[in-house]
């Protein structure tokens, strides 16, 4: 009976030891993947200003925009 239940505790052990190891490597890409997610804020806010420009410089050039009321 001894022998059965350190061989449970090994058992769990080892387990314990593979999930904790699972833990850690999910949390190194959770913590990857946030950094990526901010560049790509980043990215899409500098990306979006730049259309805005260009959208703005664009439309001072046409002479027959719509009146604003439009």
């Amino acid at each position: 009976m001894n022998e059965n239940l350190s061989e449970e505790i090994i058992a769990l052990q080892t387990k314990l030891v593979y999930l904790e190891d699972y833990v850690n490597k999910l949390q190194e890409v959770c913590v990857e993947h946030t950094e990526q997610i901010e560049l790509l804020r980043k990215e899409n806010k500098l990306l979006s200003q730049k259309v805005k420009d260009l959208s703005d410089s664009v439309e001072g050039d046409i002479p027959n925009r719509r009146p604003p009321h439009y």
